[in-house]
């Protein structure tokens, strides 16, 4: 009931985030208990000595919460600051904790806007990187495009390239919030094959039928647990209250 409720849980955020631009969904692994919970201990038949009880069904437990990064689908807003990735690859920020500590984090999330410095800045503020630092749009220009590549230019005129930063196992990337992660010891980076379309927006990876589907199948295995724990309490109680019991 627990593992039931673990992944309850999951797919309510999934389903909280279907409409979250740059969602990747996440699941639940389960995995058996470890043997070695199932031994006697000092157990006077097998002379006090610990001995596995043999082939016994150990139940199951939360294995891992994984994120399940396939691409979203692709949809145009016409903004000129809202960038999809088209193929590989994640888009970079600077992030800065409560204590000033600043570190580079990766999102797929393109909603981006422009601050009256002219800085790029996702939707809480984080500076968008480019090959040369944070990218900073002029304040006067009147059209800025970007290209598949990551080029960027206002009025015609170069300015920076959008940084796109891909990794060769996503198992290294740690979710931070819901639409960014962070490499963790073991991560490395790779070329980033994905193009860059801008007026559009990567939307959530959640398919909504199947999660709900899943949710009905969770919730049916949690009543079911219920009930086995309903009737083994039934049995104890009925064997508690005839205990002592004497027939006339």
């Amino acid at each position: 009931m627990v593992t039931e409720q673990k992944r309850l849980d999951v797919i309510a955020n999934n389903l909280a985030n279907s409409a979250t631009v740059g969602y990747k969904k996440e699941g639940v692994t389960s995995q058996s208990f470890d043997e070695h919970l199932a031994i006697k201990i000092r157990d006077a038949s097998v002379d006090w000595r610990k001995e596995k009880i043999g082939t016994l069904s150990l139940g199951v437990k939360i294995g891992e919460v994984y994120t399940d990064y396939k691409d979203g689908s692709l949809r145009e807003t016409g903004n000129t600051f809202d960038f999809a990735i088209d193929g590989d690859g994640f888009f970079a920020v600077s992030y800065t904790n409560k204590d000033g500590v600043t570190s580079t984090q990766y999102t797929r999330a393109g909603q981006f806007t422009v601050t009256n410095e002219g800085y790029v800045v996702d939707t809480d503020g984080n500076h968008l990187m480019a090959d040369g630092g944070f990218l900073q749009i002029p304040v006067d220009a009147g059209e800025v495009r970007v290209d598949l590549s990551g080029n960027v230019y206002a009025d015609g005129e170069y300015i920076d390239t959008i940084t796109l930063t891909d990794f060769e196992d996503y198992d290294y990337l740690k979710k931070f919030g819901e639409t960014r992660c962070f490499p963790v010891n073991g991560a490395r980076e790779k070329e980033a094959l994905g193009m860059i379309r801008q007026y559009y927006t990567e939307q959530s990876n959640v398919n909504v039928v199947s999660e709900m589907v899943n949710m009905i199948t969770i919730t049916r295995a949690y009543e079911a647990g219920q009930k086995v724990i309903q009737t083994i309490d039934g049995t104890l109680e009925q064997a508690a209250n005839s205990i002592g019991r004497v027939s006339g």
